[in-house]
């Protein structure tokens, strides 16, 4: 699935296509994604502006002059490609091996004033798109209990502690739990636990002060170094330009699994272990 930075790569590709722009005509090609579509989809979209496109954990928010907003989740396959009046297309957030698109995965296609049509895919309907009012949007059950985005200011070693207060299980459980941060995904949790140096089984109520400091801020260099490197996956991640994001060629632990750490001074070795059904990489020398 794709992760917080892949996400944030697509609404910056999506930007120039969508914010400041009205939509003029909007096909589905089927009543449902994941979920069925909102009822008079076309109709409630059709002649509304974008006024802002943003990000909330993985998912991405249009604004509308309507007084909602158009939400999307891509799920584990969903993506967009954007056609301007020459014909050209651009794909940002496209996956080099997903499955063939062809039409019948392309499911919505929305046209603006801005020349542009944009056509989501979605080759296993895991993503899905909802209205929602925008003065109810937090306390909409997608986002009522979301904790604090890794990147904002409401992200601090403080809240954290408060939020891991007390409890046993695992860091690196905790970590993917959206109501105690929103967005991370099971990468990038590992790669910032490594660079923070806590182990990814320690109890998230005995990890320090001092020590969630400095995972605070390795989440945050680690999701900003993907961001400005294009995102990454293991599907070969696509910025809008078509050029591949190779952020996956500088991981540090996931992916490693017998591998030499990379940490300077570091001889351990990269250990996978499941968590939660899913692969943790850690190095167990330094990683404590």
């Amino acid at each position: 699935m794709p992760e917080l930075p892949e996400v944030e790569t697509v609404r910056r590709g999506l930007l120039s296509s969508l914010e400041g722009h009205v939509v003029t005509h909007v096909l589905a090609r089927r009543p449902d994604l994941r979920f069925p579509l909102p009822e008079h989809f076309r109709e409630r979209l059709e002649g509304a502006r974008v006024l802002h496109l943003r990000r909330r954990a993985k998912y991405m928010l249009a604004e509308l002059s309507t007084g909602e907003t158009l939400v999307m989740h891509l799920g584990m396959t969903g993506r967009f490609e954007v056609q301007d009046t020459s014909g050209s297309i651009e794909a940002p957030g496209a996956f080099a091996l997903a499955a063939p698109e062809g039409q019948k995965h392309a499911h919505v296609v929305i046209d603006t004033d801005a020349g542009r049509r944009l056509t989501y895919f979605d080759a296993r309907r895991f993503g899905f798109m909802g209205l929602v009012r925008s003065d109810r949007l937090d306390e909409h059950p997608w986002f009522k209990a979301m904790g604090p985005e890794p990147l904002g200011p409401e992200f601090t070693a403080a809240g954290l502690a408060e939020a891991l207060k007390g409890r046993e299980q695992a860091i690196k459980t905790l970590l993917l739990d959206q109501r105690i941060v929103a967005g991370l995904g099971n990468i990038y949790v590992c790669e910032a636990l490594h660079r923070a140096a806590i182990s990814p089984l320690r109890a998230g109520g005995k990890v320090s002060g001092p020590r969630l400091a400095a995972l605070v801020e390795a989440v945050r260099t680690v999701l900003e170094e993907a961001i400005e490197a294009g995102g990454s996956t293991l599907r070969d991640f696509q910025a809008a330009d078509g050029s591949l994001g190779y952020f996956q060629h500088r991981f540090q632990a996931y992916g490693r699994e017998d591998e030499p750490c990379l940490r300077p001074g570091c001889r351990g070795v990269i250990r996978r272990k499941v968590q939660g059904g899913r692969s943790t990489f850690y190095c167990p020398e330094h990683q404590k």
